[in-house]
């Protein structure tokens, strides 16, 4: 499974960014769904998780009520929508995948390159 982040960008605190994950190599419909991000200087830290059906989510307490993870297994893409953003969300974020299907916080076997989120203040 090879996947390709985007999305990211440079936005104002309280403002909104739609982080797309597409998939290649193979469908997703089976597989649980997760993004990450990394600041500088810190560890790669747990965002939003989906299942396969999309019938079971998990939010970091971070981000949660804020951030809404999405998947449409048609076009083999996977969601994150961000609200309210927020000087501290700035990282890189990436989307992952694993075959179990749950929406799991880890482990993942697959990940995207990454994409930029910047927040200013």
């Amino acid at each position: 499974v090879q996947l390709q982040a985007s999305g990211g960008g440079l936005v104002q605190a309280g403002g909104s960014l739609r982080l797309s994950c597409a998939a290649s190599g193979r469908s997703l419909s089976t597989y649980g769904m997760g993004w990450f991000r990394q600041a500088p200087g810190l560890e790669r830290e747990f965002v939003a998780a989906i299942s396969w059906s999309g019938g079971s989510t998990n939010y970091a307490d971070s981000v949660k009520g804020r951030f809404t993870i999405s998947r449409d297994n048609s076009k083999n893409t996977v969601y994150l929508q961000m609200s309210s953003l927020k000087p501290e969300d700035t990282a890189v974020y990436y989307c992952a995948a694993e075959p179990t299907g749950w929406a799991t916080r880890g482990p993942y076997d697959y990940w995207g390159q990454g994409t930029q989120v910047t927040v200013s203040s």
